[in-house]
């Protein structure tokens, strides 16, 4: 039976205005082997990594909770929702879309899966491209998309992507498109050519392409990663931020009921 079936109450659940979402997935080992179910099937899925970005885009966002809905595996991406899972007495563990680029590649290549990249620059594909096959001996990349300014998943474009991401033999994709145009199009994905695998894991080929840099691994152990993200750039992320505090006390006390059940 497929792991994240198989969890009965033990997921994380957030209530937003079309429905629950839930953390269905509690740590790597659980997802790892979520992920090899799928594989030895041939059945694909659909991989998100919910953080607090997420849930308030959520909760204005019908397709995105369409979308989200559709996921086979949600992760928790961020300490805020690891927190919340504790005091909810749900713990998940963190499992950054970012971090898990280089496992699921090496996995891919365990069982010769050829992958996908999808999203970002040419420029950043090809050097996340290199970083992979040093990283990964043995790993087959034998599609290398990015889609032009103003890419729409919602439309025709979006499946002529994913036709095109099926035809290069690919088994796994990775989506580095932002939320929410990759869960959008990884739920599209799993209607259009069902035996793909599609992980959104946004900036992830950026950082190991270099084109972007994370928090050093200091700032990450004290979770002040939010911080150094809003110095790097504030005009774009202070608002963002501010929203995700905003939510915080009405999270809180959701978790606190499920505490209580």
């Amino acid at each position: 039976m497929d792991v994240a079936t198989n969890l009965g109450d033990r997921v994380l659940k957030f209530q937003t205005e079309g429905g629950s979402i839930s953390v269905n997935i509690p740590d790597r080992d659980s997802l790892i082997a979520a992920i090899n179910h799928r594989f030895e099937t041939g059945e694909g899925f659909a991989l998100a990594t919910l953080n607090l970005d997420h849930l308030v885009k959520l909760a204005t966002d019908q397709s995105f909770r369409d979308a989200y809905l559709a996921q086979d595996f949600v992760v928790a991406d961020g300490n805020p929702i690891v927190w919340l899972s504790r005091f909810a007495k749900q713990p998940v563990t963190l499992l950054p879309g970012s971090e898990l680029v280089v496992p699921l590649a090496q996995l891919a290549a365990s069982r010769s899966l050829p992958i996908a990249l999808i999203g970002s620059t040419s420029h950043a594909l090809e050097c996340a491209a290199a970083a992979l096959r040093s990283q990964v001996p043995g790993l087959k990349i034998v599609a290398q998309i990015a889609p032009p300014f103003g890419f729409d998943s919602q439309n025709i474009a979006a499946d002529e992507l994913l036709d095109q991401a099926a035809e290069s033999g690919a088994r796994l994709c990775f989506l580095a498109l932002g939320a929410p145009k990759q869960e959008i199009l990884a739920a599209r994905g799993r209607v259009r050519v069902p035996t793909l695998a599609f992980a959104s894991i946004g900036a992830g080929l950026d950082f190991l392409a270099g084109t972007q840099t994370r928090a050093p691994k200091w700032v990450q152990n004290i979770a002040l990663e939010w911080l150094w993200r809003v110095l790097k750039s504030p005009t774009r992320l202070f608002v963002r931020y501010l929203s995700c505090f905003a939510i915080l006390p009405s999270l809180t006390f959701d978790a606190y009921l499920q505490r209580r059940k």
